[in-house]
């Protein structure tokens, strides 16, 4: 039997939206507010979905304390209240789109899940607008 554990976080991060090859004026039409020079901040909701067998004498697909541990060491430490595009080695060329946080952040915590896991990373850049990236 199958089933999903989630667990649900948060973080607040600074980024903003900008490809250094394209000129100032196509990063302002393509990106408009978020390409501001001074960066702009988001209160990101995440959602961490593992999906896997249930072990039959624990009754667990994985510990979700463990699963809130890996989250925390690998997320939200590295992005809380951190400027992405300059803490964050992954965005130093990589746009810190709302899809490319999500694959980061998938990317950053498979090698600790059980290769037989399916990872599901719903990422809420606000309330209304989100990502789900499911892996390769």
């Amino acid at each position: 039997m199958k089933a999903t554990v989630s667990r649900k976080a948060h973080f607040n991060a600074a980024h903003r939206l900008h490809i250094k090859d394209w000129s100032e004026e196509k990063n302002k039409l393509v990106f408009g507010k978020c390409n501001n020079p001074n960066y702009h901040g988001h209160n990101y909701e995440l959602i961490v979905g593992v999906t896997g067998e249930i072990n039959p004498e624990t009754g667990f697909v994985i510990d979700v304390k463990i699963l809130a541990d890996l989250i925390k060491e690998h997320v939200e430490d590295v992005f809380d209240h951190k400027n992405l595009n300059l803490d964050v080695p992954e965005f130093k060329d990589l746009n810190p789109t709302a899809e490319n946080i999500a694959v980061v952040i998938w990317n950053k915590l498979r090698p600790y899940l059980d290769s037989n896991m399916e990872i599901e990373v719903v990422l809420y850049e606000t309330p209304r607008n989100y990502v789900t990236y499911k892996g390769v």
